[in-house]
């Protein structure tokens, strides 16, 4: 599981009009890949994915709350208790401002209380081979290159370059690698 039940979700933050082609779980980061006209709420070029692994000019599209699988649907079901949804389906995403509990958090990492978080293409934990939509505290600057130094990533987001902030940490990294983060708003 990489998003607890532990939500606190305003209104209506939750958007089901885009797609999604691949395998994900639940939490990860997914960016806008293609879009629909009008409300799109059918219409198959309203898709999104996850980042690439330079997102320069990639925009958050939202958290998402689904699990995707590909079933064979000939001779299992999608599990409805799991909220599972078939690749190439729509997916629910959470679109903030919201409150979430995730492990989706880039490997090795430890964000501090307040500190921001920003979403890149990496391994979540030490076991998971898949690159995945996570929460990072790495900046990128506007060019999609990782900053060498803290110095340069500070410097970059003094002039403004980096446009990729997710959420800000509400708690430190639990012994499970859990982080109460609140998402900021996409657009």
């Amino acid at each position: 599981m990489a998003l607890k039940v532990d939500r606190s979700i305003v209104g209506n933050q939750t958007d089901i009009s885009y797609f999604y082609n691949s395998t994900a779980e639940k939490g990860e980061v997914l960016v806008f890949s293609t879009g629909g006209s009008g409300a799109a709420m059918d219409d198959a070029n309203a898709v999104v994915t996850r980042p690439s692994a330079a997102p320069s000019g990639e925009r958050f599209a939202g958290i998402v709350l689904n699990d995707v699988v590909n079933k064979d649907l000939t001779q299992t079901h999608i599990n409805f208790q799991k909220d599972e949804v078939q690749q190439g389906g729509k997916v629910s995403l959470l679109r903030g401002p919201a409150v979430i509990v995730t492990d989706m958090i880039e490997s090795g990492q430890a964000p501090t209380l307040g500190q921001a978080l920003y979403f890149r293409l990496a391994t979540h934990n030490a076991t998971d081979e898949t690159n995945r939509g996570v929460l990072s505290t790495t900046t990128i600057d506007d060019s999609g290159v990782l900053p060498a130094d803290v110095a340069t990533a500070k410097a970059n987001l003094a002039a403004g370059q980096h446009k990729y902030q997710v959420g800000v940490a509400l708690s430190t990294v639990d012994a499970d690698n859990y982080l109460k983060v609140r998402i900021k708003s996409p657009i």
